[in-house]
């Protein structure tokens, strides 16, 4: 099979030199645009066994074309009869988008869609990066907020250390708790499921616990849709400590559906200038009411970060994980050089 991949808008790229050396050991074909990977620190050099060359190029000669995000794909003039595999979440326009791979009888894959099951764990990207944007969202937390993380006693006087509340412990919020505890702050979480609690004790931090969530373990750590009453009651416990806190971090998404929002304008007044809220869901329309996707609000000297693409500030470790997830996609979906039957499940949520 011959795969392209391609250079990419953003600084992560799709393939890196050691998922290159599966394909080969695989006999596939490997197409690579020039200089793909320098954003991610991989040379030309790195891909000696691929063939470098124009986007065109790729085009031309490629069964497949993939790319970390779908936006790098400018036009599908080109592509009739292809196969693409992207993380095709952030496309505004999804019925303009359909009807374009329809007219040019394109096959495409949201890897975005790959469902959180067991067998497909190592094809999840949404996974893979939701725990890099943890970690990265204290680091930047950490940058933006006028204090030290942890508690510092010196012969000028002694620091208390910082408080952080993260909303969500799934991969996002876990990673950012434990990024948080191993800097020194003082840590709480909150998840309406129950199976987070315990996950949360175990990395040092205080659970809030707020009785009667809905639960579905068929959500894949996703938030699930909650009667107005738990919101109320959360909003209420959860408050208290968004008052006092920080840093926070928000990470409450509901697959295939707006975030909710956690974070009311009135609270945000009433926190502590100087405060961040670093909220990992604006690109679903956030968990804070004041949350604007890419950018930094300041409201009452607390600054609220929108931003749902931290990982790719950690491009050379992303690309490496992306990598493998869509190395792993590529292998299963495709046996002696043929797709396979298309009714698959993972096929079949992932199709566009």
């Amino acid at each position: 099979m011959k795969i392209g991949f391609l250079k990419d808008s953003e600084p992560r790229v799709s393939i890196t030199p050691p998922t290159l050396k599966k394909y080969i050991a695989l006999n596939h074909d490997i197409f690579i645009e020039n200089n793909a990977g320098i954003q991610s620190g991989f040379s030309d050099n790195d891909y000696v066994d691929a063939e470098l060359c124009s986007r065109n190029n790729i085009y031309k000669n490629c069964d497949i074309i993939v790319s970390v995000n779908s936006s790098s794909i400018v036009s599908f003039n080109g592509l009739k009869n292809k196969s693409i595999i992207s993380n095709f979440s952030m496309n505004p326009d999804k019925q303009n988008l359909s009807k374009e791979l329809s007219k040019n009888n394109i096959t495409a894959y949201d890897l975005s869609m790959i469902p959180r099951t067991t067998i497909a764990q190592s094809m999840d990207i949404l996974s893979s990066m939701a725990g890099l944007s943890g970690y990265k969202s204290i680091i930047k937390a950490a940058e933006l907020i006028p204090k030290i993380f942890p508690m510092t006693i010196t012969a000028a006087g002694s620091i208390k250390p910082v408080k952080v509340v993260v909303l969500g412990a799934g991969v996002a919020g876990l990673q950012a708790i434990a990024t948080a505890k191993r800097l020194g702050a003082i840590v709480e979480a909150s998840d309406p499921r129950q199976a987070a609690k315990e996950e949360v004790l175990s990395l040092g931090a205080k659970f809030i616990e707020v009785k009667g969530a809905i639960e579905d373990e068929s959500a894949g750590g996703y938030a699930v849709k909650q009667s107005k009453e738990y919101l109320e009651k959360q909003k209420e416990e959860v408050s208290k400590r968004l008052i006092e806190a920080d840093v926070v971090v928000t990470t409450a998404q509901v697959f295939g559906s707006k975030s909710p929002v956690l974070i009311s304008k009135d609270i945000v007044n009433k926190m502590k200038p100087g405060s961040v809220i670093i909220d990992l869901a604006s690109s679903t329309g956030g968990n804070c009411e004041l949350t604007k996707d890419s950018k930094i609000v300041v409201q009452n000297g607390v600054k609220i970060v929108g931003n749902s693409y931290l990982a790719s500030e950690l491009s050379h470790d992303a690309s490496n994980l992306f990598s493998n997830n869509v190395f792993n996609f590529i292998s299963y979906i495709i046996k002696e050089d043929n797709l396979i039957d298309e009714k698959d499940d993972i096929l079949k949520s992932c199709k566009i």
